[in-house]
């Protein structure tokens, strides 16, 4: 069975992005797409015992309401989140993928992704969720658990979709930048784009040599890579270069290496993706 593609819909004003994102890379890999709706365990169920001390049998009419009330809560938020599932398909239907699934599921975000993961390719997410201004369990404050607990890679999807061509990959020498290089160069996402290898900090015959072996197994896979060492700080400095350049996307590791070292999400990773404006894939 072909490895799929799970794209996380909130509701919110990525989930039309990751859609299209989803269908872009459907129609080149020809994966099948999975769309899940993950409902948090606290929504629908009741926030708190409103009865007091009320007295007698008016206690127990008002528990029975607000039973009922809690009851059809949560029957509108899951029947909220079917309507999100299916116009998430209505989507991936326009743009011509054959295969869709839909998943309608309850309870921590990132632990159902680890539950659904092992036969994904890619887990696609949104860069801010529906709920990102609050520190509820919703997809803008778990994109950094999903990534640090994801075994796949996890691509980020931009605020709007935007054919992509040119594609960036910030190299630091690092064993997960070397899987990503590895992963473009087996992955048919990638055939046929113009894909650029760089290194921020010195040129030394070392940061060459592995621009140079990057470059080697990308050609080798019959794809139009070049290479390049910028100065500056990561942070700043690919984003400047993706944005003067006109890259389409950024392709990182998740763990960083060298000044890059922190903690997934490093400082690094976590400042590209939330300054780029355009999609970031992580790679573990």
């Amino acid at each position: 069975m072909a490895e799929k593609i799970i794209a996380l819909v909130d509701g919110s004003i990525y989930s039309a992005s990751v859609c299209e994102h989803a269908a872009w890379i459907a129609q080149r890999t020809g994966a099948p797409v999975e769309l899940l709706h993950v409902l948090g365990r606290r929504e629908g169920a009741e926030k708190a015992d409103l009865s007091g001390s009320i007295r007698l049998g008016a206690r127990t009419a008002l528990l029975e309401e607000l039973a009922a009330l809690d009851e059809q809560r949560a029957k509108l938020v899951a029947h909220r989140g079917r309507a999100i599932l299916e116009d998430a398909r209505a989507i991936l239907d326009q743009a011509g993928v054959n295969e869709i699934t839909t998943r309608l599921r309850h309870g921590d975000i990132v632990e159902t992704v680890a539950e659904v993961e092992h036969d994904a390719r890619v887990i696609l997410i949104g860069k801010r969720g529906e709920a990102a201004d609050f520190a509820k369990g919703h997809l803008g404050s778990n994109l950094e658990r999903i990534v640090r607990a994801s075994r796949k890679p996890v691509f980020v999807a931009s605020r709007a979709f935007r054919p992509i061509g040119k594609v960036l990959v910030a190299y630091d020498g690092g064993t997960s930048a070397m899987k990503a290089v590895d992963h473009i160069a087996r992955s048919t996402l990638f055939a046929g784009l113009a894909v650029h290898v760089v290194t921020v900090g010195n040129a030394t015959a070392e940061v060459r040599k592995g621009l140079e072996d990057a470059r080697a197994l990308l050609v080798a896979a019959g794809i139009d890579a070049g290479t390049e060492v910028i100065a500056g700080q990561p942070e700043t400095a690919l984003g400047k270069l993706v944005d003067e350049a006109g890259f389409d996307m950024l392709v990182m590791g998740a763990y960083g290496h060298s000044r890059i070292r922190s903690l997934i999400i490093g400082s690094t990773t976590t400042e590209m993706v939330r300054s780029c404006k355009v999609p970031v894939v992580l790679i573990r």
